[in-house]
This record gives structure tokens, sequence and C-alpha cells, in this order.
């Protein structure tokens, strides 16, 4: 099932394989670095994010259809002098709700980035 995914951890692979919908394909699961969140997936049908800031070491599994993005931010603290995908660090607004996920390496925050882009631009 892993052919050619792009993942960080198997554990994380696992979690998400053992989560998915009928039909449903995943594209990449990235481990996420701060705190709060475990890590990213995406599928051809949702983001899925695991979020472990709840109180009393509880974790939730956040599953976010493409529908319900409003929009896919690059986050950085860098003037814009750069690269525009330097921070590793993204924002998925979701209505009044915004997920910040940051990433070790740029190349997996523009990939995530991109593939939102993707499925909320309609294709």
């Amino acid at each position: 099932m892993s052919q050619n995914i792009p993942f960080d951890r198997p554990e994380q692979l696992q979690q998400i394989q053992s989560g998915l919908l009928q039909g449903e394909q995943i594209i990449a699961v990235y481990d996420a670095i701060g705190a709060g969140t475990g890590f990213l997936g995406l599928t051809d049908r949702r983001v899925i994010i695991q979020d472990k800031s709840f109180i009393g070491k509880k974790v939730a599994i956040t599953s976010i259809p493409y529908s319900k993005i409003t929009s896919v931010s690059v986050v950085s603290n860098k003037s814009l002098a750069g690269s525009f995908f330097s921070s590793g660090a993204i924002a998925i607004n979701v209505g009044t709700h915004v997920y910040e996920v940051e990433f070790r390496g740029e190349q997996k925050s523009h990939h995530v980035h991109n593939v939102i882009l993707h499925f909320i631009a309609g294709h």
C-alpha cells in the first residue's frame, strides 16, 4: 500500500492507512514539528491532522474535507526577499479555525500547500 507515498514515520502512515474510506488513496504523510500537531496526512479526499494540543494529553485525529478548506497559506517569519516556501510551515483555514502546521524542510510545506491548493481550486 505504501508504494511511492512520501512519509516520515511508518507508524503515522499506518495510522492513516487504518482509517481510509473505501477507495481513498494516500498522497503523503508528514511529521509535524512544534507544539500541538503530531502529523498531517493528505489523501485524494481530505486532509488529516493529528492534534496533540488537548488538555490531559488527549489526542485528536481531525479530518478536513477539501471542500471545507477556504484557503491555504505559507507562513514565514522572513520577508519575501527569500524563497516563498523557506519556512516549512503552512496554515489551513477552515471556516473561522486555522490549523498551523510546521514541517521539517521547505519541500514538505511546498508539497502540502500545492496538493491542498490543487483540490480547493477545483483541479
